[in-house]
């Protein structure tokens, strides 16, 4: 549900490449933020919501490559006494990780994923939900 856009956002708004956290009341009272970017958003999100977390802002990354640098920049800046996480669905090997390793420079993180697999899933709904549930809790431990 929460993966649509509104019809004005079409006519009248553009695309953003990042997206910075609504929920968030007061940058200063942030201790980690995660940035993220698919479907793992709407994961994380739900939990932020369902554990009311104010200290926790998510970061939605819409635009992988070119890097949005500056834009990230910025939110590294607002959210400066944050400690970053990189959370993924995919294993540590794969996805974005690698390369955002290799090309985000200006920002110190940590990432939170899956282990590395030399398969991009355990091919049981089973494994891969308490895999997710893992990257969720480990996301919102502090």
């Amino acid at each position: 549900p929460g993966s649509y856009s509104l019809a004005s956002e079409f006519t009248e708004g553009r695309f953003r490449e990042v997206m910075d956290d609504a929920f968030v009341k007061d940058a200063a009272d942030v201790k980690k933020v995660l940035f993220c970017s698919g479907k793992i958003y709407f994961d994380l999100a739900e939990r932020q919501l369902k554990d009311n977390r104010n200290d926790v802002a998510i970061v939605r990354v819409e635009q992988i490559y070119p890097l949005p640098q500056n834009q990230l920049d910025e939110l590294y800046k607002k959210y400066s006494k944050a400690i970053w996480h990189w959370v993924q669905e995919e294993p540590l090997n794969m996805g974005a990780a690698s390369y955002l390793r290799m090309n985000l420079k200006n920002i110190n993180f940590y990432i939170i994923s899956r282990s590395q697999s030399a398969s991009t899933a355990t091919g049981y709904a089973k494994i891969h939900g308490k895999e997710q549930t893992e990257i969720i809790d480990m996301a919102f431990s502090i």
